[in-house]
């Protein structure tokens, strides 16, 4: 097997082109830009091996991320793995509801179900003087987000925990979470990435709000005095979210809709007396 060119390789690629560039790029080191700008640099035999092997796995179903190992979350690279989601845009509101309600004073903020640590991360990198905790049951997760707050450089307080189970009595001004939400059952299971993804951090009872429930019951014990609490859901999901808040006595219940138009995020405010326990 001889060299060919960039060009040659991801005309061969029988997949997406964007795919075929990011997995020529991950492979080559080269970035996209460098791809596209320098399309007679060649490719040596056992890159295109490597090359040929990803697309034949991306056809497959196997998620590119997963493949190179990385994607970018909050302009932000983020190292990720079968063990965690695969973060997407769409959770990118999480992280701009609590950088836009920061208070003035020193603050704390938790991210349930951190996965890669990507919200946690993102939201104390461009906040460097609040304290970010973030949770997680799977200890390979753990690992996961504990490699990413290093390679960002950033302090963050991860514990392996079922929810808030690990977290005594802490209380925090702002708790974020994108908790499993599918229903069991769901047809996008059928086909598509999301076939590659941790069930676990996916799959939540009949109704996908199983998770949910168990995080509002249990909220308001860790919620600092008008703290909030933001939610990420299913699209058909913020009514009954919104319900569930509502029923435990959060009170300024908003919907936050995604740059689609989507609903969401569900945010509320803490009871009244949940910073008297």
């Amino acid at each position: 097997m001889s060299d060919v060119t960039i060009a040659e390789c991801l005309a061969r690629a029988d997949v997406p082109r964007l795919d075929a560039q990011l997995l020529l790029a991950a492979v080559t080191g080269m970035s996209r830009v460098a791809l596209m700008t320098h399309p007679e640099r060649p490719v040596s035999p056992a890159q295109q091996q490597t090359f040929r092997k990803w697309c034949a796995r991306r056809r497959a179903g196997e998620p590119v991320a997963y493949l190179i190992g990385e994607r970018e979350f909050y302009g932000l690279p983020f190292t990720v793995s079968p063990a965690v989601l695969i973060p997407r845009p769409e959770t990118e509101l999480l992280v701009e509801f609590a950088l836009d309600r920061l208070p003035k004073a020193p603050c704390k903020v938790l991210d349930l179900g951190t996965g890669s640590g990507a919200i946690a991360i993102a939201i104390a990198k461009h906040a460097p003087t609040v304290e970010v905790w973030a949770t997680d049951v799977s200890p390979d997760a753990i690992v996961v987000a504990s490699a990413n707050a290093k390679r960002h450089g950033v302090a963050i307080q991860l514990l392996r925990s079922n929810w808030f189970a690990q977290l005594g009595d802490s209380r925090f001004d702002i708790i974020v979470t994108n908790p499993p939400y599918v229903a069991a059952g769901d047809p996008h299971f059928i086909d598509g990435d999301i076939r590659f993804e941790p069930q676990d951090a996916l799959i939540s009872g009949s109704d996908g709000l199983d998770a949910i429930r168990a995080i509002v019951d249990a909220a308001a014990e860790h919620l600092a005095a008008d703290g909030l609490i933001a939610i990420e859901h299913g699209f058909d999901q913020g009514e009954s979210v919104a319900a569930l808040l509502t029923s435990a006595d959060f009170r300024a219940t908003q919907q936050h809709d995604d740059l689609a138009g989507i609903w969401r995020i569900t945010s509320a405010m803490a009871p009244r007396c949940s910073a008297q326990g």
